[in-house]
């Protein structure tokens, strides 16, 4: 079996997603960084893994895999990881809070997507925190309440570590980044502090930079 190679950027939620997964699986891999400030992800080597020019991008068991909730399926599926629960109905549970982020939070909440909208107003410097907090606080909201409808043993839907708890956690640390308040959200931060003490997720986590090394 050839060398798992994680083409990735250090802040970006669903490449940090795909790193927790990883490390629940015990897959030893190559990470090599995809600089998306400098634009690295639309540079010929990166469109040639990935047209989409995203990351990250899994190499892994003889494929080239992209789209981290697809590559979260595949580790769930080969590495048996119990992300999901076999029943359906609770599976579908499981998937919609875990897309409450995947899907609806995340993608409007893309930098670039930002920049966009930021380029198209003509807003001041601080548009991407307005825009951020905008987005992210209400989202958190819906989050906390869903999370009314499972059992936080001590993770988002049980004992053991899932879905929702591999999505929430990159979008907390955004949270935190663009000063989101969080405070009034105590099963989400109950969650935030058991997914934390986790090693996995603990080693996925981005580390503080180096201001020589990486940009803020």
């Amino acid at each position: 079996m050839s060398e798992a190679i994680l083409y990735d950027y250090w802040r970006s939620s669903a490449s940090y997603r795909v790193r927790i997964a990883l490390n629940l699986a015990g897959i030893t891999y190559r990470a090599v960084p995809v600089d998306l400030v400098k634009g690295e992800q639309r540079g010929a080597a990166h469109l040639a893994r990935n047209p989409q020019g995203f990351v990250p991008v899994l190499e892994i068991d003889d494929l080239k895999l992209t789209q981290s909730l697809a590559i979260l399926d595949y580790l769930d599926r080969t590495r048996h990881l119990g992300l999901l629960p076999e029943d359906a109905a609770k599976r579908a549970q499981v998937q919609a809070l875990a897309y409450a982020i995947a899907v609806d939070i995340h993608p409007v909440c893309n930098l670039s997507v930002a920049a966009q909208a930021k380029a198209l107003s003509g807003e001041a410097e601080n548009m991407p925190d307005a825009w951020m907090q905008h987005f992210i606080r209400p989202g958190l909201l819906a989050f906390e309440a869903l999370l009314a409808g499972f059992d936080q043993t001590p993770f988002c839907c049980g004992a053991t570590p899932g879905l929702a708890d591999i999505c929430l956690m990159p979008q907390l640390y955004n949270a935190h980044r663009w000063k989101v308040e969080t405070s009034d959200l105590p099963r989400v931060l109950s969650v935030e502090k058991t997914c934390s003490a986790h090693p996995a997720f603990a080693a996925a986590y981005p580390n503080a930079p180096a201001p020589a090394d990486r940009p803020t």
